[in-house]
């Protein structure tokens, strides 16, 4: 019997606008099973979703460098993994001299920063419904009571990302980890910050067992989150290598798969 249930939310829990459609949530409501998101977006960019589908329970920011109670007010934190502050400013200043082309953001655990708005962040302003700060990097660093939970590039040229992983693996900078997430993405947090571990924490507080937790995704980043969990959803618009990690496969983002999936997979 499922207990719990994760979901990642761009390209699974939101549609392509960025959105939980009314239909998705009106049958993520009434299976009446908690929820808790597991997102690379930081908790201002995840509110609205929350607020969409009711949840109460603790969520899961950062790709798990953040995990925190909605309140009324706002959050509270419960566990925070940001990045070492001396190699998120050499990461951060690094990219942004050697891959002027790429987009490049950065987040605490409050504020969304970046150089400047280019066709990268248009895209992730449209889905998130949020603007960035936009603030020298030099002035942004010069603050020394920062701590970074993300770095967050897109490379809107495939060619260009693999150069930007390429970089990364051979720059080797401890204590980070460096993921995909979708096509033109790559994000980076403290190495401790996973997903899994926020899912691990879930299972703990509450007393669950892993076959009693479901978790729906689409992209590189969710399977460690695949592993944690006893049943993994994969998206139909998921790239081929996701589904085949996955146990089953739902209809798309825009098509209210995790909603459908709930009901088609996971209630008796």
């Amino acid at each position: 019997m499922i207990r719990m249930i994760f979901s990642d939310m761009d390209g699974t829990l939101l549609d392509d606008h960025g959105d939980v459609t009314a239909t998705n949530a009106a049958l993520i409501r009434k299976a009446k099973l908690p929820v808790t998101l597991v997102s690379a977006r930081a908790p201002i960019e995840m509110a609205a979703a929350i607020d969409a589908l009711g949840l109460t329970g603790p969520q899961i920011g950062f790709n798990g460098g953040l995990i925190y109670q909605p309140t009324a007010t706002g959050y509270e934190p419960l566990v925070a993994t940001p990045m070492v502050p001396a190699t998120a400013k050499a990461i951060i200043a690094a990219v942004e001299a050697c891959f002027p082309k790429v987009s490049l953001s950065y987040y605490t655990a409050t504020d969304w920063f970046a150089p400047r708005m280019d066709a990268g962040l248009e895209h992730e302003v449209a889905v998130s419904h949020l603007h960035p700060t936009i603030r020298p990097t030099a002035a942004v660093l010069a603050q020394p009571d920062l701590a970074f939970f993300k770095i967050m590039m897109i490379a809107l040229d495939p060619a260009e990302l693999v150069r930007l992983q390429a970089f990364f693996a051979a720059q080797a900078w401890p204590g980070i980890a460096a993921q995909r997430s979708g096509t033109a993405w790559l994000e980076v947090t403290a190495a401790a910050a996973q997903k899994s571990t926020g899912i691990r924490y879930i299972l703990d507080r509450f007393a669950l067992s892993q076959a009693e937790t479901a978790a729906f995704g689409d992209g590189h980043n969710d399977l460690p989150m695949f592993e944690a969990v006893g049943h993994a959803i994969a998206m139909q618009n998921a790239l081929p290598e996701i589904k085949q990690r996955a146990d089953a496969v739902t209809a798309a983002n825009s098509e209210d798969g995790v909603g459908r999936g709930i009901w088609q997979f996971l209630m008796p």
